[in-house]
């Protein structure tokens, strides 16, 4: 299953599942960004808590208040690098 990255704002998370679409990317920014115990994150992803950043296929940066992480920034820099395309969501 692909792995990537999907970023909002200072938050990111890892997730095992094909690349969304932007407006399901969205979607998921807005469901997990609220804790909802029991719920399931979403019925074609997972978010993971254990990937080597070389595994990662597609990242995803959707814009929210506060401003990407440098370690974050970073590591989608990394990903231009080796040819993987970011979308932005706004």
């Amino acid at each position: 299953m692909p792995v990537g990255i999907l970023v909002h704002g200072d938050n990111h998370f890892i997730v095992r599942g094909p690349e969304p679409d932007l407006e399901t990317a969205v979607s998921m920014v807005r469901r997990w960004s609220m804790i909802q115990i029991g719920e399931p994150p979403a019925d074609h992803a997972l978010i993971s808590t254990r990937e080597f950043r070389e595994d990662l296929e597609w990242a995803i940066v959707v814009r929210g208040e506060e401003e990407v992480s440098s370690a974050v920034r970073q590591l989608l820099d990394e990903l231009r690098g080796r040819g993987i395309r970011i979308q932005e969501a706004i």
